[in-house]
């Protein structure tokens, strides 16, 4: 049962008006089985005060492109109801003409756009309003025998309105019903939520959740689980098994959905996916339609239904289905758009936002990780409505035309168009080895701010960790994350990609940047030092960059390799035989990946940095005294030495390091591969040639 979260004490503290219908709404956004992402919208009528100083009445409403659960008083409209109020007199009106009608009621221009739903809450006689899109409401809306249903629960207490999308009609509808029903208590909209109200906004509230439970109540008592879905006709894999399969088809799928635009993907195996996944009439049930019309826009009108047998051993087999199914499902969505379609509208990515395997679970696909995270967020929701409509009768939800009009509607779209621009590394995964450390964790910044995922990868798992955390409080969860990686295995490289996979669904940038650095005379260099130094700097960035290679190729959309190489890649270090000799290697075998890479569209470029004395475990470490020894200095007097040394006198920093990498990675340096970028201060030794 949904629980009330109602605070009277918190409620006391708020003085009415705006800023309780702000704490109401956040309520209602917290539980999205009582509302969607995105979706629904509240209301609250009040006296103000208008410019002249006199009382007029003014509704506030939510405003568009807001989410319940974390807007705040900033995020609704006031319009003045005065204004408003003669509409109702009107036949019919056009979205367009709504639109800009509501703009001239609103108090503020700096307020966003009244939501689509406005006159909803205007033409209802009511201080406060709620429309809502609870779970068990649209099981009974999205039921072929709901409304006789309803009648069961509600008796004569409800108004039912047929499916009529959002605007002027359907508000008046609504306002209508109610008017001639004295005992309406609810709204119930076919095939999309609840309309509740009070006359405080704790009534409001209160209404609302007692509803939602009565419908509930009706619909548990009707469920048996051992039939739900027709019945279980698969089991769920291991969940270690699960997992290794979607690390091991994640870049497939990738690769498949991101022909047009790149997209990140997550993966999803809570108990109700695998219950629905694993059900007998799931994969007809998952191509009715969707669930309400405001999952839409974030899942399109079906999902993608892989006809797969749950097997271990078949992992190949599942590839081929997936990337045949993707491919499949453009075709048909590029035909629905073409059957639906209205003068001026742009088809969005045709790949599916929701895959659905028998055994494994869900993959979803968005713009970012966040955004494939609605997705998944909204089918929990269709599952549940599945559920709950298939307990009481048939699932049933809008036609083609109906979802189409609602996917491609100028208001709808809108919303969109409030997100933030995409900027030059959204919708791409960086992995970047020694993330914990100066270069690595300045790079994870650099890349983050310019919309880019991150993985760092380092030893110290600790200093990942924190790195990350610091990045997601900034920018957002789940921006970043760290694995714990020693470069020099090829079982852990593996697995941090593996993890990778299952993140984001790929990767796009590798940053070779894991190091170390000794510093002896030649004769003195220990075959344990020859081979440290080749195994963290050769072997270790051989076996990254190989991987990357593997997954980028099976992916098929290209990739960027950036190698951090050394002013010693082209310069003989004093007494750093050792060290020189492993950072020479880098930068030739990045040339090397460069030439086999170009086809694939893999481009392999490296920076050659210098004296990178902040931030830099190796600075801190023995290597400092070494280099400073080599040189007949004190280890203090290193940064002035670096400094003075350079034609340009200036010390390198890690962020110097950042805007190189960032440069090689980005669109600005596409057409350039096997090259060398020296960020030295200019170090006329270190000149290549």
């Amino acid at each position: 049962m949904v629980q009330s979260l109602w605070e009277s004490s918190k409620a006391a503290e708020l003085n009415g008006g705006l800023s309780e219908l702000v704490y109401r709404s956040n309520l209602i956004g917290t539980d999205r089985r009582v509302c969607n992402y995105g979706g629904g919208n509240t209301s609250t009528k009040t006296m103000e005060k208008d410019f002249r100083g006199r009382d007029v009445e003014v509704m506030y409403v939510k405003g568009s492109g807001s989410d319940l659960a974390t807007m705040k008083a900033g995020n609704f409209t006031g319009l003045r109801m005065d204004d408003i109020r003669p509409l109702f007199e009107r036949g019919e009106m056009s979205d367009e003409d709504m639109v800009a009608y509501l703009a001239n009621c609103m108090i503020d221009a700096k307020h966003p756009r009244a939501s689509i739903e406005t006159l909803l809450h205007a033409f209802l006689p009511f201080k406060h309003v709620d429309h809502t899109h609870p779970d068990a409401i649209i099981s009974l809306a999205c039921a072929d025998n709901g409304r006789q249903l309803a009648e069961e629960i509600f008796g004569n207490r409800f108004v039912w309105v047929p499916y009529v999308r959002p605007g002027f009609t359907l508000s008046k509808m609504i306002a209508e019903g109610v008017l001639n029903n004295p005992n309406a208590e609810l709204v119930i909209m076919e095939k999309h939520g609840l309309v509740t109200w009070g006359e405080t906004s704790e009534a409001a509230y209160a209404q609302t959740i007692r509803i939602i439970n009565e419908a509930e109540a009706f619909i548990e008592a009707r469920v048996n689980e051992a039939k739900l879905f027709g019945g279980a006709r698969y089991e769920s894999l291991p969940a270690d098994v699960r997992k290794s399969i979607v690390a091991a088809v994640m870049p497939t799928v990738r690769g498949a959905v991101s022909d047009v635009k790149k997209m990140i993907l997550s993966f999803d195996d809570a108990d109700d996916v695998l219950s629905f996944v694993n059900g007998s009439d799931s994969a007809a049930l998952s191509q009715v339609g969707a669930a309400c019309p405001d999952h839409l826009v974030h899942t399109k009108v079906v999902p993608l239904f892989i006809d797969w047998a749950p097997n271990a051993d078949d992992v190949e087999g599942l590839k081929a289905k997936l990337a045949e199914g993707i491919a499949a499902y453009k075709e048909q969505y590029s035909q629905y758009f073409e059957r639906n379609k209205h003068e001026g509208d742009v088809m969005f990515e045709a790949a599916p936002r929701v895959i659905l395997i028998p055994g494994i679970g869900m993959i979803n696909t968005g713009k970012s990780w966040a955004m494939s995270q609605v997705s998944g967020a909204l089918y929990h929701r269709a599952i549940a409505v599945m559920r709950g409509a298939t307990a009481l009768g048939n699932f049933v939800s809008l036609s083609e035309n109906e979802s189409y009009n609602v996917e491609y509607w100028p208001l709808e779209l809108y919303k969109l168009s409030l997100a933030p621009a995409e900027a030059e590394f959204s919708r791409k995964v960086a992995f970047i080895t020694g993330g914990a450390g100066g270069i690595g964790s300045e790079t994870a910044r650099r890349l983050v701010s310019e919309g880019a995922h991150v993985v760092l990868a380092d030893l110290n798992l600790e200093g990942a960790q924190k790195v990350a955390g610091e990045i997601n409080e900034k920018y957002g969860e789940n921006r970043a994350i760290a694995v714990k990686m020693d470069v020099t295995s090829e079982e852990q490289v593996a697995a941090a990609y593996a993890e990778t996979a299952i993140a984001y669904g790929g990767v796009d940038i590798i940053v070779n940047n894991a190091g170390l650095a000794t510093s002896s005379p030649f004769d003195q260099t220990s075959l344990k030092e020859w081979n440290l130094n080749m195994n963290v700097l050769g072997t270790g960035y051989f076996l990254v960059a190989r991987e990357a290679f593997k997954l980028m190729k099976t992916q098929g959309i290209g990739g960027n390799m950036v190698f951090i190489g050394s002013k010693n890649s082209v310069y003989a270090g004093k007494n750093a035989s050792a060290y020189s000799a492993a950072k020479a290697l880098e930068a030739h075998l990045a040339r090397c990946i460069a030439a086999e890479g170009g086809e694939f569209g893999i481009r392999v470029n490296t920076v050659l940095p210098d004296a990178i004395l902040q931030g830099s475990a190796i600075w801190n470490g023995s290597w400092r005294n070494e280099r400073a020894a080599a040189y007949g200095i004190e280890p203090d007097q290193l940064e002035e030495y670096y400094r003075k040394r350079t034609t340009l006198l200036v010390n390198i920093y890690p962020r110097d390091i950042a805007e190189g990498i960032a440069f090689f990675a980005s669109s600005k340096a596409d057409k350039t591969t096997g090259c060398m970028l020296t960020i030295d201060g200019g170090v006329p030794a270190a000149f290549t040639r």
